[in-house]
């Protein structure tokens, strides 16, 4: 069955290229979600006044890929304890935050998180977000597999 899952991990481009390689992901696309303006662009997420975060948005047949499995990539490729901030790419709209699409999602991304804390995989605590997905705004064009073109 396909299912959809969305990730912000610091800058999209480099999201969407780790996720892109897995078996069972059909789809990816880059785009905002997480804030309070309709619509937003490229030029007003990098305000960090939109509350939107850069967000992966990825489309998986949970029959070839588990959507556990793309949690331990997502807490795998950034540091999900540093707030607002991912290498040198800094504010909000860089946060780290998993957008869930239903109670199943939710349940096993705050269980995850929480498992991860208390074996101290980290060496500070998770600041990552959970939250159910609102809307989700598709990047402009020239952002969608960028590291490709």
């Amino acid at each position: 069955m396909i299912e959809k899952a969305t990730f912000g991990a610091g800058c999209f481009w480099g999201v969407q290229t780790e996720f892109d390689k897995l078996k069972g992901v059909i789809k990816t696309v880059v785009g905002y979600a997480g804030g309070r303006i309709e619509n937003p662009t490229y030029q007003d997420i990098c305000t960090g006044n939109t509350g939107h975060a850069e967000v992966l948005q990825i489309e998986f047949d949970n029959e070839i890929i588990a959507y556990d499995e793309l949690l331990k990539i997502f807490w795998n490729i950034h540091n999900p304890t540093t707030p607002n901030r991912q290498g040198p790419d800094v504010g909000s709209q860089y946060r780290s935050i998993i957008l869930t699409h239903n109670k199943e999602q939710e349940d096993k991304a705050i269980r995850a998180k929480k498992e991860l804390n208390e074996r101290g995989i980290f060496h500070s605590e998770i600041v990552t977000e959970i939250v159910p997905i609102d809307k989700f705004y598709k990047a402009e064009e020239y952002h969608q597999k960028y590291f490709n073109k």
